[in-house]
């Protein structure tokens, strides 16, 4: 089976793709800005004949976007004049890529991977370079690039057992794809070696970028400036996703209803819940309500949180605060780690100093993982009950609780330098 077959599926589904798009659109209206330039029709002017092109970054969504902020911050450091057209796949990660645009930088959304699509893409932005953050790969943009002698690099990349798994089993598709890359820096030796298996050509590892992301100092400058009006510790559910508010819930009601009688200990400290997705907001500040629990939400806040009730969950309703969120946190409970969907990064959280209760799920960052909790950075827990217990017992009775800040921000120093070095590679691909 060939490329072409793939081709033919891709391109028939362009207009399902306008269709959820519309749809989503209805609740990130992100998604409906621009819609023609996923199909490669752009409003942008074009890269004028004999004009240097452009260094094309992909960051897919959120994550990928923090990652790839650092990644150009030391890449304008040594070579100051770089253009950027910067992409993306979602209305999060679009956001989120505004901030770090310069003058002369291009943001539009990822080609859709067709021949034609791609071929204008190439066209009209002449990329020298072409990064593509952490695990997105596509096969017609690599077929396409390598037609037009553009290096195509897949940098800070990742690569866990079920993607190798899911991989392998189109090994028809993805080897062309993998093989294809001009080179290829993983993270970490496990992800080399599963990067290798798919036939990729793995330079070196590197490390993770986002250690080299430094916490927005203002964010938690105002963490402790609330913080101080506190009198009882924070404990945040991180960047949770479906399904884990019921665990959590659930886990928490079950507490109130201990006959050994734990309600004094959940109402002995604030509870903050931030979503991972913005369009599921609303759906949790409702289900909190359903529940009993009164909903503060960080969109209505003017001076702080509300510190009074008992009975209230602050809902972190807002993109890109992260920061505010871990900064105010005594403990966190680490989103995508409690249902099988591979754990959310817990770089962010060691990095504002922040301990973190991961639950058995963290395949997405497996390595990360375990180094955060040899560092003593995190702790492992076996499902969300024993995350909350344990989460109580460490901000209320814990002794040791300056040594875990102190672990964090410890394990978020070790690990950096990622940066520079993934610059350092790209050296041969760049001319100053």
């Amino acid at each position: 089976m060939t490329r072409w077959l793939y081709t033919l599926v891709v391109w028939a589904l362009q207009p399902l793709l306008r269709a959820k798009l519309q749809r989503r659109g209805r609740v990130e209206p992100g998604y409906l800005q621009a819609m023609d330039e996923r199909f490669g029709h752009y409003t942008q002017a074009p890269v004028a004949v004999g004009e240097r092109g452009y260094v094309w970054v992909h960051a897919v969504s959120l994550g990928e976007t923090r990652a790839a902020a650092v990644l150009l911050q030391a890449l304008r450091s040594t070579y100051p004049g770089v253009r950027i057209v910067l992409t993306h796949g979602t209305a999060t990660g679009r956001a989120q890529g505004s901030s770090v645009l310069q003058p002369g930088d291009v943001q539009v959304w990822q080609p859709w991977d067709t021949p034609a699509v791609v071929q204008r893409f190439l066209n009209h932005f002449k990329p020298q370079l072409g990064l593509v953050l952490e695990t997105e790969v596509w096969p017609n943009w690599v077929a396409l690039c390598q037609r037009a002698q553009v290096p195509l690099v897949l940098v800070n990349a990742r690569m866990s057992e079920k993607s190798l798994r899911q991989a392998q089993r189109l090994s028809w598709l993805s080897w062309p794809a993998y093989a294809g890359l001009s080179a290829v820096w993983a993270q970490t030796e496990a992800d080399a070696q599963r990067l290798r298996a798919l036939g990729a050509s793995v330079q070196g590892v590197l490390g993770n970028l986002k250690f080299d992301a430094q916490p927005d100092a203002q964010q938690l400058a105002q963490a402790l400036v609330w913080a101080q009006r506190l009198t009882r510790p924070v404990i945040v559910l991180a960047s949770s996703r479906e399904g884990e508010e019921v665990l959590w819930l659930d886990a928490l009601q079950a507490l109130k209803d201990d006959p050994l009688d734990q309600r004094d200990h959940v109402n002995a400290v604030h509870w903050l819940v931030v979503p991972r997705h913005p369009q599921r907001f609303d759906d949790v500040a409702h289900m909190l309500q359903q529940r009993g629990w009164q909903v503060s939400r960080r969109s209505q806040w003017r001076d702080g949180p509300d510190a009074d009730d008992v009975n209230t969950v602050w809902l972190g309703d807002s993109l890109g605060e992260m920061a505010l969120y871990y900064g105010l946190a005594d403990a966190a409970l680490l989103g995508g780690s409690f249902a099988p969907l591979g754990g959310q990064n817990l770089i962010e959280a060691t990095a504002c100093g922040c301990p973190v209760l991961m639950g058995p799920h963290t395949f997405n960052f497996a390595e990360a993982a375990e180094l955060a909790e040899e560092a003593g950075a995190a702790l492992r827990v076996e499902d969300m009950a024993h995350a909350i217990v344990t989460a109580l017992q460490m901000v209320r009775f814990g002794p040791d609780e300056n040594a875990h800040v102190a672990a964090c921000l410890a394990f978020s120093q070790q690990h950096r330098g990622a940066a520079q070095r993934t610059v350092q590679a790209l050296a041969p691909y760049l001319k100053a």
